[in-house]
């Protein structure tokens, strides 16, 4: 049912939307309110078939969980289809499915997600439902026992028996030294053994308020609609005192680290290397843009950098390129990555590779570089415009992390004013091999 976000999501979906709405210089021309009680809604209007999304994202995330309670928000995630109130434990689920809808959730390490796709016309429907859980959730040891079974057997399933997931949890650990950026999402295993009722209840109370939510709800739909509607269900749940959102900062680092690690289950060996990096909201963060530009000159396809020298030119690798997260409440990361050919060694990979980051920081990219990456990103937004998931999910992402609509609306403009200098500035300041953690993913031999 639930599913864990993965890092790359946020950039996939920021690269989704790039070019503005005509007319209007924004992507979306969503409009916003808030209830009395704290709940901000947005709304993107899309007639183009009668269909709606709504999505409620709580700006909670497995950073903020207590110490030695790792997976407790995604163990909520999970408790949140357990029953209300007014629907039984299952009820919601097959509620949405018998009415044609479908519907999931997420949690990330900022934030944790809800939404349901449905009939136009059904949308009342999932807002009544989506409310009830807001407020009336109800979890004891007869729902949770079970539940927290089925989350210790997708560790085993996802994290436990993925070879790269093991690893890519590793280098989370050696990245951060001190934040909870360093905790697995789903949770440690032997912490998950130990969470109960008790725990969950206490999340859910602390956390899952109107006055720590945003909702968005796009598709055939009208703002008034939407305000009718949100004021009828959202509107009589009370607003409640929230903590601080207080995080640990990160030491400074002093040290690169490497991992290696083999396995039976390894199919062909990989290579990464990460860094620490600014965020939109964090750190130098007037590099977050230019970092985006720098990702795609360098690793953002077949024309970029790293696949032109290593797979076209060298036939080094299969596959070659970069990952960015700008949209986290804190850190950033930010990397390279590839798979080498049969037959050629990691080390030598390893070695042109770095080959190709020297040049970056010797000789900077060049401003046709710079220019084509620019003008790659920014048209897509004609096809996330369309879509009803995309729009929602790069609001409601951003709205979580800190950022304001109208940051998330002109991201287009924000690309477009990069420049060439900013992004070798970025290249720079982020790219340090002596505080990098490199990882390496090998096949071992069963005889």
């Amino acid at each position: 049912m639930a599913r864990l976000a993965p890092w790359g999501l946020v950039l996939a979906l920021l690269l989704a939307c790039g070019t503005a709405h005509a007319d209007t210089g924004k992507q979306f021309n969503a409009e916003t309110f808030t209830l009395a009680n704290g709940l901000q809604v947005v709304v993107v209007e899309n007639h183009r078939a009668p269909i709606a999304t709504q999505m409620i994202w709580y700006k909670v995330g497995s950073a903020d969980e207590p110490r030695g309670k790792t997976g407790i928000a995604h163990f909520l995630e999970h408790l949140m289809f357990r029953g209300t109130k007014e629907t039984p434990p299952g009820a919601f689920s097959r509620i949405v499915a018998q009415n044609g809808g479908r519907e999931n959730a997420f949690t990330t390490a900022d934030y944790t997600g809800f939404f349901q796709n449905v009939a136009a016309d059904r949308l009342d429907l999932v807002m009544r439902l989506e409310a009830e859980r807001m407020a009336d959730l109800v979890i004891n040891d007869t729902v949770v026992l079970p539940e927290r079974e089925v989350i210790l057997e997708e560790r085993r399933t996802r994290i436990d028996n993925n070879p790269t997931a093991l690893l890519n949890e590793q280098v989370n650990a050696a990245l951060f030294l001190h934040h909870p950026y360093r905790n697995p999402i789903i949770g440690w295993e032997h912490e998950m053994h130990e969470l109960g009722t008790a725990d969950a209840l206490t999340f859910y109370r602390t956390w899952y308020a109107p006055n720590n939510a945003v909702l968005v709800v796009a598709g055939d739909v009208t703002v008034a609609g939407v305000r009718a509607l949100a004021e009828k269900y959202y509107g009589p749940i009370p607003s409640r005192a929230l903590p601080e959102r207080r995080r640990v900062g990160e030491p400074p680092k002093v040290a690169a680290a490497r991992l290696v690690m083999k396995s039976a289950r390894v199919g062909e060996p990989t290579w990464s290397r990460s860094y620490l990096a600014p965020s939109y909201a964090a750190g130098a963060k007037q590099y977050a843009y230019a970092l985006q530009v720098l990702a795609e000159v360098v690793g953002g396809g077949s024309t970029a950098r790293l696949y032109r020298a290593l797979v076209l030119d060298k036939g080094l690798a299969l596959n070659a390129g970069s990952f960015y997260n700008p949209n986290a409440l804190d850190y950033g990361v930010f990397g390279w990555y590839a798979t080498p050919q049969k037959g050629v060694a990691i080390a030598d990979l390893e070695a042109a590779v770095e080959a190709e980051i020297k040049k970056v920081l010797t000789d900077g990219v060049t401003a046709e570089e710079v220019e084509r990456a620019k003008r790659r990103m920014q048209p897509q937004a004609v096809y996330a415009r369309d879509s009803l998931d995309g729009p929602a999910r790069v609001i409601g992402e951003g709205l979580a992390t800190g950022r304001s609509l109208d940051e998330i609306e002109t991201w287009p403009q924000h690309i477009g004013a990069v420049t060439l200098d900013d992004v070798n500035a970025a290249a720079r300041s982020v790219i340090h091999d002596d505080t990098a953690v490199t990882a390496v993913l090998l096949p071992e031999p069963t005889s």
